[in-house]
């Protein structure tokens, strides 16, 4: 079992120790009110007002907590997270995910957490966009490096010391940042949680944060700003609908979701995990539900694994209705191969961020890439995605320039 698959394994079984969800068919209002033995619902209060002044360490995983209006201090008022002898572990009934592809973010690990109130309907399946979550759910993402012996230096996943097992042992990993996903009746809100350096509590920090860290990957070190986004920021990924600017997850698709996961007796299918927690409902044929590739496993055809890390790195702005979509390029996973996807696509605005390139894909040129030079750019004025890095995705970059390679055709001069 790799480290991930054993993180995933433990929480899992955390996660479960308070027992399933139970669905019903109540709505919205069902959903924020419902109270029991594992889950509060606090009264609507004032923006960043702790219900505590403690550490987040307990004696045993936290009760969730959702809050319909006030945005708590502390991470520790949501019950999602706790420290339990020295490790980080999930709350009562609050269910670790993993994604086929996540996001890049500068080398960071995540650890991705998604809870419903008891009571509340399961959320709703949808074949290609994120699946409908009650009002009540709150989904959580924290962001941590490997450990070095240096406070200001952070390590890449693969020199993770391989007795890194059950929680996430604070030992040897170092929490930067939990982001707070909170479905309220007014819509989707986004709440960045900065953590300190005694590891002990996340504080909310509603204008973001900046730390300068050095990476570290066998004898090359990368210096480089950690940036955690403030609320606005937030917005710039997660709004994925330019026109109505409305807040919504990101991660949580069918295809991103649809994949195996160890649970530490042999692979289960996430999704039917889901299911029988109550955390989605009535999903289809396993047929017919999406599965996008794993991007760095070479065993997978090669344009798909290109197209998946297109999908989850740039399509929640590159798509027909989102922030880019004046660009005219959409990198969603059914975009035919053309002009739209960028294939001989001269650039529209672009500026200096072509870097002297004519179109985004020179089938068969990837030096003559627009797509190329943007990813392979730390410039802020230049690179892609333009939010969440500042580190080069070395790996990602040759994924993208491999593909373009095999890509038949040339463009007109």
């Amino acid at each position: 079992m790799t480290g991930r698959s054993r993180l995933l394994h433990a929480l899992a079984v955390l996660a479960t120790a308070g027992g399933l969800l139970l669905a019903c068919s109540g709505g919205a209002e069902d959903a924020t009110s419902t109270v029991d033995e594992s889950d509060t619902t606090v009264p609507a209060g004032t923006d960043a007002v702790s219900t505590t002044t403690e550490p987040l360490t307990e004696d045993a995983p936290a009760s969730p907590t959702f809050h319909p209006e006030e945005n708590p201090e502390f991470l520790s008022d949501w019950g999602q997270l706790s420290l339990v002898d020295g490790s980080l572990v999930a709350g009562e009934r609050v269910t670790a995910y993993s994604l086929n592809s996540p996001l890049f973010s500068d080398y960071a690990q995540k650890l991705r957490t998604v809870w419903l109130p008891a009571g509340s309907a399961p959320a709703t399946y949808d074949p290609e966009d994120v699946f409908d979550f009650p009002v009540g759910t709150v989904i959580t993402k924290t962001f941590w490096y490997p450990k070095t012996d240096r406070s200001d230096v952070v390590a890449r996943y693969d020199t993770v010391p391989e007795d890194l097992d059950g929680a996430l042992d604070l030992t040897s990993a170092r929490l930067m940042e939990t982001r707070i996903l909170v479905h309220r009746e007014s819509g989707w809100d986004a709440l960045p949680y900065v953590w300190n350096a005694e590891q002990t509590e996340a504080t909310l920090q509603r204008t973001g944060d900046l730390l300068p860290l050095t990476l570290v990957d066998g004898a090359a070190e990368t210096p480089f700003p950690y940036v955690v986004p403030n609320v606005n920021q937030c917005a710039g990924c997660h709004a994925t609908n330019h026109t109505t600017k409305v807040i919504q997850p990101i991660g949580p698709k069918a295809r991103h979701l649809n994949g195996l996961v160890d649970l530490g007796e042999g692979d289960v299918d996430q999704l039917s995990h889901w299911v029988g927690l109550g955390l989605v409902a009535d999903l289809p044929d396993a047929a017919e539900i999406p599965m996008s590739a794993v991007w760095d496993d070479d065993t997978v055809d090669l344009d798909a694994r290109a197209r998946t890390y297109l999908d989850v790195n740039c399509s929640h702005c590159h798509n027909k209705v989102g922030p880019a979509d004046v660009s005219g390029l959409f990198l969603e996973p059914d975009t035919e191969l053309g002009s739209r996807l960028g294939v001989c696509k001269p650039p529209i605005a672009a500026g200096t961020g072509t870097g002297d390139r004519r179109v985004g894909i020179h089938p068969g040129d990837p030096d003559d890439s627009i797509f190329v030079f943007r990813m392979q750019t730390d410039d802020p004025g230049a690179m892609m995605p333009e939010l969440g890095r500042a580190v080069v995705h070395a790996e990602g970059v040759a994924l993208i320039s491999d593909w373009i390679a095999s890509l038949d055709g040339d463009c007109p001069t």
